[in-house]
């Protein structure tokens, strides 16, 4: 039987519901969609009509650090809890995957574990976590610690918590309840494992408190670069959310990650890269360009240089705008990829301070613009050429730039056959064609 040929997998990136700085201001777009429950309901549906693989709601742990004459003007300074959200849009939708996002620095995994194996209940099977290790330093404080954990240290602590977690999702055979009415046995004892884990940074005894979740595991995201997090995803990860500049370091990547998780004596095909990107639907190239020039014009000042701190990890708001970024600013414990990139763009480009902030203030991350035609022959030489699986879309503003994508570019790739019909599975792991992990501790039949 000849291979099928490869099809785009779509992710929504939905916390904020833009990342653009801008999108909140945008012309007849919803100032409140990123709070509005009515909203966000009829995002979720259009996005199942389109046959999306999932909606992806990233989180905060604090209010972004920076100032409060940019803090005042962004629409990110409230969202709701993902889990919260995500199991009220469980009830109104039936095949999209949830995914959201969880913290291996700010919280435990027996939570975790609860909370997710709950939601994949919930959903039929449609639930998914993003390993996230915090790189926001501000979050520390709303836990009781004085410093933010060290880099290397968050990897490993995200290390042994992904293991306790999958664990405690195996607590029960599959078969393990047999509710047996006439005898009175509502589950096999023989059929719960307690975990007795003990390692360098938790100790949790279990057996977790629920049923093993209908996916077996919910699907692990992952969305670190650094070498570390390409590490942790290589061994953990069947979906990575991250952000190359360009097709060229896309490849880099693809093949980077790819060759790891060989390595580690997995499948290629058993995980999935998706580079987030902006996608900006015009009825031409100049169209979609002057969509993103206005929206690029509703940033303030004040917000884009705090963006530009953000992605540094320290504060230049004091510096010479006019000047170029320093090279021996201080390190901090915030993400060195962000960094990195910053540093990286204003050295190749000699842009100053200023220039940087206009470009960071906005979005500065992958963007696709153009007709539907122009997106979609994109789309398609990054999937042929290996720099991707698909991509998390980021939507400029709401509803329109998520409905143009839904109503314009979706039928586009259809009519290649880039992109899925109908759905054909009812779980994200069959979305994702993605096998349900065995029991580690009960093998079938058991």
């Amino acid at each position: 039987m000849p291979d099928q040929p490869r099809q785009l997998h779509l992710t929504a990136f939905m916390r904020p519901v833009s990342l653009h700085t801008g999108a909140w201001r945008y012309p007849n777009s919803y100032p409140d969609a990123n709070f509005n429950f009515t909203h966000i309901t009829h995002f979720a549906q259009k996005l199942e009509a389109a046959k999306f693989d999932a909606f992806f709601m990233a989180d905060h742990l604090a209010v972004l650090n920076m100032p409060i004459e940019a803090l005042k003007r962004s629409h990110t300074v409230t969202s709701f809890e993902p889990f919260t959200l995500l199991s009220a849009l469980s009830t109104v939708t039936s095949k999209i995957g949830l995914a959201a996002t969880a913290s291996t620095t700010y919280d435990l995994p027996y939570h975790v574990a609860r909370r997710f194996a709950s939601l994949d209940h919930l959903s039929n099977g449609r639930a998914a976590w993003n390993i996230v290790t915090t790189g926001n330093p501000e979050s520390s404080h709303n836990f009781g610690f004085d410093e933010h954990m060290a880099h290397g240290d968050r990897y490993k602590r995200a290390r042994e918590f992904y293991d306790i977690v999958t664990g405690l999702w195996d607590s029960f055979a599959d078969d393990a309840f047999t509710r047996d009415v006439e005898s009175g046995e509502f589950f096999e004892p023989n059929k719960m494992h307690r975990l007795d884990h003990e390692g360098d940074e938790f100790k949790v005894r279990g057996p977790l408190n629920i049923a093993r979740p209908p996916q077996g595991w919910p699907v692990i995201v992952q969305a670190g670069q650094s070498e570390a997090g390409r590490q942790l995803a290589a061994e953990t990860a069947e979906v990575v959310f991250c952000s190359p500049k360009d097709i060229e370091g896309a490849k880099v990547l693809y093949a980077d990650i790819k060759g790891r998780v060989v390595k580690a004596g997995r499948r290629r095909e058993d995980l999935k890269i998706l580079p987030a990107a902006m996608i900006i639907v015009g009825e031409s190239k100049e169209d979609a360009q002057e969509k993103r020039l206005l929206l690029d014009s509703l940033v303030h000042y004040d917000s884009s240089i705090a963006s530009l701190s953000v992605a540094l990890g320290v504060d230049v708001g004091g510096l010479d705008p006019d000047g170029p970024l320093p090279e021996d600013l201080p390190e901090t414990n915030a993400s060195k990829t962000s960094r990195e990139a910053v540093e990286r763009l204003a050295a190749k480009e000699g842009l100053t301070i200023r220039q940087l902030a206009q470009r960071y203030g906005g979005y500065s991350g992958l963007a696709f613009l153009g007709s539907p035609s122009g997106i979609a022959d994109e789309m398609e030489a990054w999937l042929r050429e290996q720099a991707s699986d698909g991509f998390t879309c980021v939507f400029p503003f709401l509803p329109q730039g998520l409905e143009e994508v839904t109503d314009k570019l979706i039928p586009e790739l259809q009519r290649r056959g880039l992109f899925r019909q109908d759905y054909t599975g009812s779980t994200l792991r069959e979305h994702f064609g993605l096998e349900r992990p065995e029991n580690r501790f009960f093998s079938k039949g058991q």
